[in-house]
């Protein structure tokens, strides 16, 4: 599927309404929590610079909780709804005010737009959100998008995102986007957890969502995020279901998002339900595991050798030490 997948990787130069969605983990600092300065600048320069070819990008941005709970002074992700709400009204806040005076470097317009689920499961509310972004498009102002933390709750008639993966799915699908990027902790799909097996193979395309594919969405993500590969596969299915290819890829190098946007092979693609593929999903080599388990076997045969080395050599002084010249076999008389 190389030369499919590479028609597929190039097609993406060509997207002209693109959601990028960026993590908690991405933003800020794991230590401290503190917004990273460095990354979110270049993030906004790599986003003018998409609208300066012509693009037009609207912003998923994760981190108003977790900007919030470093504010007031907490140093894990509270379990009280009321607190995280709190966190995320404060939280809010200062994440926007980052975003406006980076953004007006560049003397580009950005609005903040806070949804609840009901703003896009209820249909007047859906159209109401989807008027607002079409008119934001028009006045060349980019959207920070959120989840309303501060308001949101479980109801059963609408319920919550509950995770930004999602709800960026939902916003590519209301406003008709060509693309949506997930920037997050995690480099794409594997077929199981690489830290626990190490046969599993990255997954570089996906043409069908299928339960074997489901299936390998495991565990949640980082401490500070709350969105795991699970909710990355239900945010595809969402995307590419509303005619959105969809890219998961490492928000370590921020950089990522012109390589995916060049065409280059980054992170896990899952093409839309109208791109026309019927193939299989496209795996890493298998011969990539054997490299892997071959390096490490190498490894343990070195660290094996060398301490096999070290002991020889310590019990070979020993008897030196013990036989003093008759080791080299000398005698009295002889030397």
């Amino acid at each position: 599927m190389e030369s499919c997948d590479m028609d597929f990787r190039q097609a993406l130069k060509e997207k002209k309404k693109i959601v990028i969605k960026i993590g908690t983990s991405t933003i800020t600092y794991p230590e401290t929590g503190n917004i990273n300065l460095d990354k979110l600048e270049k993030f906004v320069r790599i986003l003018i610079n998409l609208r300066n070819k012509g693009r037009e990008v609207i912003v998923v941005s994760s981190g108003a909780v977790g900007i919030g709970r470093n504010v007031l002074g907490f140093t894990k992700r509270p379990k009280e709804k009321d607190v995280r709400q709190a966190c995320a009204a404060v939280g809010q806040g200062r994440l926007m005010m980052m975003y406006e005076k980076l953004f007006a470097e560049y003397s580009q317009l950005t609005a903040q737009v806070l949804l609840t689920k009901e703003s896009i499961t209820n249909e007047v509310c859906a159209a109401n959100a989807r008027n607002t972004f079409d008119r934001l498009a028009a006045m060349n102002v980019v959207p920070i998008v959120n989840e309303n933390d501060a308001i949101s709750v479980d109801e059963e008639l609408y319920g919550n995102f509950g995770d930004n993966d999602t709800m960026a799915a939902h916003v590519a699908a209301l406003v008709e986007a060509d693309l949506l990027i997930l920037m997050s902790d995690i480099e794409g799909l594997y077929t199981d957890d690489p830290k626990d097996n190490p046969y599993a193979r990255f997954v570089h395309t996906v043409g069908k969502i299928d339960r074997e594919l489901e299936e390998m969405g495991k565990g949640a993500g980082t401490a500070v995020g709350t969105g795991g590969m699970a909710t990355k596969i239900e945010a595809a299915k969402i995307a590419t279901g509303a005619g959105a290819d969809m890219v998961i890829a490492s928000g370590d190098n921020i950089y990522t998002i012109n390589d995916i946007m060049a065409g280059k092979k980054i992170g896990t693609l899952f093409l839309s339900c109208g791109s026309g593929y019927t193939g299989k999903n496209e795996l890493a080599p298998e011969r990539e595991q054997f490299r892997r388990q071959a390096k490490r076997m190498k490894k343990e045969a070195v660290r094996k050798d060398t301490s096999e080395k070290d002991t020889s050599e310590k019990d070979r002084s020993i008897k030196q030490v013990e036989l003093g010249g008759a080791y080299y076999g000398l005698r009295a008389g002889n030397w």
